[in-house]
C-alpha cells in the first residue's frame, strides 16, 4: 500500500467476521496478506508477549528486522530497517530469532488453504497472495467476500495467525484494500465505487509510484489519484515516459486488467550471504562459495530442474556491486560444478577489495533430463550420486548431517 495513504470517505474496515458487507458483485479478486507474519508464527509459542513490542531478526552486526508485531511498529520499526536502528526506535523490544523452517511450513499450509478454495491462486511472497474466486462462487455457494470471511477464519483456526483481506474487481485494488484493512481485517471495494475509493488517496499509493516518482508527480501538481486521472496522457507521457505514463494513467482510472497467473515459472535460483566484517581472505570466500553453492544445487535437485549458466555476485565495502556470469556447456544442478565456476569467476572479478556480501545464483532453468547434451568424453567421478545420497541423509537427520569437509569447524573436524 503506498505512504500513510488513509481509508477514503465511506469505506470501512470489517473486523468480526458476522458483519455484513457492502455490494461485492463483480469483485472476483482477493489479496490476502499475513499479518507481521514471521512475527505472528514466533508469537504462537509465546503468547504472553502479544501486547508487548516483538522484533524478530539475526544477531550479527549487519542484521535487519525480519518482522515486527504492531505495538513495536508504533514505535517506528520496519522490516527490513537495520537491528540497530530498530534498537534506537524501541530499546524495550523483546528480540526473537528466526527460526528456521516455520515460516514456510506455515506458509505451505496457508497457500493449501487457498488452493483448495480456488486454483487460481498467485503467491507474491511467504505470506501474501492474490486469488481469482470468480469461477469458485458457484461451487462454493458463496460471495467473494464470503470466501475472505472463510479465510480468515481458517487461517486462525489453522495455523493461529490473522491476516487481511483485500476484496476488489482488479488486482492493484485488491492489494490496496488489504492493506488498508490491516491488522486483521477486511476491506471491500464494489466495483462501482472503485474511482471514489482511488481518487483521493496520495499519488504513492498507485502500484509503481516509487519516492523518485512520487516527487517527479508532485512537482508538477498531481498529488493525489484524481490528479492523475485527470492528467492529459500526453503530460504524463512527457514527465514520466511512455510506459509508465500510460501505466499510471490507467491505474488512476480504475483499470487493472493484468489476470491472477496461478504459476509462475521460476527464472534462476540462488542464495547469498553478508559477512559481519568485510572479507580479503581468499580462501575464506572461497568456502563461502561452496556453502552457497550446496544451497542452490540441494534446491536445483529438490525442484527438479538444473540450470546453464551460473552467476555470482559481488557487493564490496563501499557497497559497489559487480555480477559475472558464465554459461556451462550443459546444465548442472551438481554444487561441485557450481561452486568450480563460481570460484573461477570471483578469482577474475576480484580486485583485493574487501568483500561485504558474496552470492551465487544459477539461471537458464530447465526441468531435469530436458535436452540434455551427451557427452563422449571418459565419464567424471559420480559427483551428483553422492550429492544426491547426502540429501537423503540431511531429510533424515538434519541439515548438518553430511557437509563438505572444508565446511567444518576446526573442533568439528
Amino acid at each position: 500500500m503506498g505512504r500513510n495513504a488513509a481509508l477514503p470517505a465511506g469505506f470501512e474496515r470489517f473486523r468480526a467476521t458476522g458483519e455484513t458487507t457492502p455490494d461485492d458483485t463483480g469483485c472476483g479478486v482477493l489479496h490476502v496478506d499475513m499479518d507481521a507474519f514471521f512475527a505472528a508464527v514466533e508469537l504462537r509459542s509465546r503468547p504472553e508477549l502479544a501486547d508487548r513490542p516483538v522484533i524478530v531478526a539475526g544477531a550479527g552486526p549487519r542484521s535487519v528486522v525480519l518482522s515486527a508485531n504492531y505495538p513495536a511498529r508504533r514505535y517506528g520499526v520496519r522490516s527490513a530497517m537495520p537491528v540497530g536502528a530498530a534498537r534506537r526506535l524501541c530499546p524495550q523490544a523483546v528480540w526473537i530469532p528466526p527460526s528456521r523452517g516455520a515460516y514456510s511450513e506455515v506458509s505451505h499450509g496457508v497457500m493449501a488453504i487457498f488452493r483448495e478454495l480456488t486454483p487460481l491462486v498467485e503467491p507474491l511472497s511467504l505470506d501474501e497472495a492474490f486469488l481469482d474466486v470468480s469461477g469458485a462462487l458457484r461451487r462454493l455457494g458463496t460471495t467473494p467476500a464470503g470466501i475472505g470471511v472463510l479465510i480468515r477464519e481458517r487461517v486462525a483456526a489453522e495455523h493461529g495467525i490473522t491476516c487481511s483481506v483485500g476484496v476488489a474487481r482488479a488486482k492493484f485494488v485488491a492489494k490496496l484494500a488489504s492493506g488498508m484493512a490491516k491488522p486483521d481485517g477486511m476491506l471491500v471495494v464494489p466495483a462501482a465505487q472503485t474511482l471514489a475509493f482511488l481518487h483521493p488517496l496520495p499519488v504513492s499509493a498507485l502500484w509503481g509510484v516509487g519516492r523518485k516518482t512520487e516527487e517527479n508527480l508532485r512537482r508538477h501538481g498531481l498529488d493525489t489519484i484524481a490528479d492523475v486521472a485527470k492528467a492529459p496522457l500526453d503530460r504524463l507521457r512527457r514527465s514520466l515516459g511512455s510506459a509508465l505514463g500510460e501505466h499510471l494513467h490507467a491505474l488512476a482510472n480504475g483499470r487493472d486488467d493484468r489476470a491472477v497467473v496461478p504459476e509462475s515459472e521460476e527464472k534462476s535460483i540462488g542464495a547469498e550471504h553478508t559477512f559481519d566484517t568485510d572479507q580479503h581472505d581468499s580462501a575464506l570466500l572461497n568456502r563461502e562459495l561452496l556453502r552457497l553453492s550446496e544451497r542452490v544445487a540441494a534446491t536445483l535437485r529438490a525442484k527438479g530442474v538444473r540450470g546453464r549458466t551460473v552467476s555470482i555476485k559481488v557487493r564490496f565495502a563501499d557497497f559497489t556491486t559487480i555480477t559475472r556470469a558464465r554459461t556451462l556447456l550443459a546444465a548442472t544442478d551438481v554444487a561441485r560444478e557450481i561452486h568450480a565456476t563460481a570460484v573461477a569467476l570471483l578469482a577474475e572479478a576480484s580486485s583485493g577489495a574487501a568483500v561485504r556480501l558474496i552470492g551465487v545464483r544459477v539461471e537458464g532453468l530447465a526441468a531435469e533430463g530436458a535436452g540434455e547434451q551427451l557427452s563422449f568424453e571418459a565419464p567424471a567421478p559420480r559427483w551428483r550420486e553422492a550429492e544426491i545420497a547426502a540429501d537423503v541423509a540431511r531429510s533424515k537427520f538434519g541439515a548438518g548431517a553430511i557437509r563438505p569437509a572444508s565446511l567444518l569447524s576446526p573442533e568439528e573436524g
